[in-house]
């Protein structure tokens, strides 16, 4: 795939003091944009070239007009693209959907290392999507809102991604920025293309999930861990958007501590 038709967003610090890249994996219905209202800035200003891709399909990226034929081999496809065109290996970090596509991409690529975030589980969907049914049919229906493409009610997601307290307005940009997934890549991560961990290169993990996560609970990021042989951690206080949530900081100084035992300060790239 021609990565010119991928939306590439990069943040390059001031003075480069870290040897490996960043490359940033956003989740379902949304696009790299979630990375740069916050992440992006904050890892360029702490030494890091800071990259976020959209995935085809969303953001800026092409294949929109097809989004329902992609699948989550497509998503893949563009993360070992995008890497294979950067001068350096990436630290690879993936939310939500895109902790699982970070998952299939380490079945062909050895990276410094990888941080999954609120990242769909090795076993899938299925779980998650039965507790909802059952425990949280409103989440569904916003869910499903998204996915047809129509605009959710502002406080169904609010509940669905937040637990802090979040500004209206941000709230209200957000949800305009956000769009339909495709329902070929939502079952892959059922059922039909799920990870083999058993093929996974094995390289630095940093497993990362959310107290208060109402989509991916703390049990499944504690079994993505298990499956991982890396013991998860809950960071206490927040939601799933844990990028996008007031305390986001919080969330990236976790990351920024993990990444400063792989990549060491005063090494230009």
């Amino acid at each position: 795939m021609d990565t010119r038709r991928l939306e590439h967003i990069v943040r390059t610090p001031q003075a480069a003091t870290r040897a490996q890249p960043l490359l940033f994996v956003h989740g379902a219905y949304t696009g790299a944009w979630c990375w740069d209202e916050h992440f992006l800035p904050y890892f360029a200003q702490h030494g890091y070239a800071a990259h976020a891709i959209s995935l085809s399909g969303h953001g800026g990226s092409e294949g929109r007009e097809r989004l329902d034929s992609l699948r989550l081999a497509d998503y893949v496809e563009d993360v070992v693209t995008t890497i294979d065109a950067l001068s350096a290996a990436p630290v690879l970090i993936g939310h939500s959907m895109g902790g699982l596509v970070v998952q299939k991409v380490l079945e062909q690529r050895s990276v410094p290392g990888a941080a999954l975030l609120c990242a769909v589980p090795p076993h899938g969907l299925g779980p998650s999507a039965m507790r909802m049914l059952v425990q949280q049919p409103g989440l569904l229906v916003t869910l499903n809102a998204l996915l047809a493409g129509r605009e959710p009610a502002l406080e169904h997601v609010r509940e669905a991604l937040f637990h802090q307290p979040i500004d209206h307005a941000d709230l209200t940009c957000y949800v305009r920025r956000c769009q339909p997934e495709s329902a070929r890549a939502l079952w892959d991560m059922t059922a039909f293309d799920l990870p083999r961990p058993q093929r996974m290169q094995q390289v630095p993990l940093l497993i990362l999930g959310a107290e208060h996560d109402r989509l991916i609970p703390p049990g499944e990021v504690e079994a993505t861990g298990r499956a991982l042989g890396t013991p998860a951690e809950i960071l206490p206080g927040f939601g799933h958007a844990l990028m996008l949530e007031p305390e986001w900081e919080r969330a990236a100084q976790r990351i920024l501590e993990w990444l400063d035992l792989l990549v060491p300060a005063g090494a230009s790239t």
